[in-house]
């Protein structure tokens, strides 16, 4: 009996999948940061207590470049929780670890009921499928529409809080506050005062839209473009707007 009760309890082990931003930086990575500060500067707090993913994949960098870049980082507060397409060379103990199974946004349909994707993965442009050139043939009975998850929030979003939803559109009934934030793979509907930060189509979704009654946000994003509160039109400001995605260049005009 004591044999049984001093064994040690077994250790569990959870898998769990978690969102994280993906920076891809570019050469020369002086630019790259210089770009990175002015996004910091304009938008107060938005690095802070966010997990980050480093995607070096396809950049001809040294290692002594590469750590130097974590460096830079680390001293803006930019926590890099893994590295995603470097060499094992490149790598150290000194490093984060490889990341090696995260998931290309351009790689993931249009969500549907039945499936959800993972609460990681980067915001870049999705491929368009090439359409076949010859007739498509309709079927005889069409099957029935499939319903795109969605979340509705009745209440409103104070400051430092987070709603994260990669499957779908996320709807807000009442206010966004400055310094609280929104991520959704669909759109983004606030049905009162959008204050804080809003990110749509985060899942490749360049399709997605932003709705507010008054829009007085200090960050927009679709698809991964962004624009801080200083690049936004004047006369939209306090009103209520509808935002969208043209190219790589987002546009915004009233409602109503």
């Amino acid at each position: 009996m004591t044999d049984v009760l001093t064994q040690p309890r077994p250790i569990r082990l959870k898998g769990r999948s978690f969102l994280a931003l993906a920076l891809t930086p570019e050469l020369p990575f002086e630019d790259w940061l210089v770009r990175l500060d002015d996004l910091a500067a304009r938008s107060a707090g938005f690095f802070l207590r966010r997990p980050v993913v480093l995607d070096v994949d396809g950049l001809d960098i040294e290692k002594a470049e590469l750590r130097e870049l974590v460096s830079q980082l680390n001293a803006r507060n930019v926590r890099v929780m893994g590295i995603e397409g470097a060499r094992s060379s490149l790598l150290g103990a000194d490093m984060p670890p490889a990341m090696t199974d995260g998931r290309p946004a351009g790689d993931i349909e249009a969500p549907v009921a039945e499936e959800r994707t993972e609460k990681a993965g980067k915001a870049k442009k999705t491929e368009k499928a090439e359409q076949p050139a010859e007739s498509i043939v309709v079927p005889a009975s069409p099957p029935p529409m499939q319903a795109v998850p969605s979340m509705v929030v009745a209440r409103p979003i104070r400051s430092g809080q987070s709603i994260f939803f990669p499957e779908g559109d996320v709807t807000i009934i009442g206010s966004v506050a400055s310094g609280a934030e929104i991520v959704a793979g669909g759109s983004i509907h606030v049905y009162g005062p959008l204050r804080g930060r809003a990110m749509a189509g985060t899942m490749g979704n360049a399709s997605a839209r932003i709705f507010c009654r008054k829009l007085e946000a200090e960050l927009i994003a679709i698809d991964g473009f962004y624009k801080t509160a200083d690049d936004m039109e004047p006369d939209l400001r306090g009103k209520p707007v509808q935002i969208w995605l043209e190219g790589e260049a987002i546009k915004a005009a009233t409602l109503g």
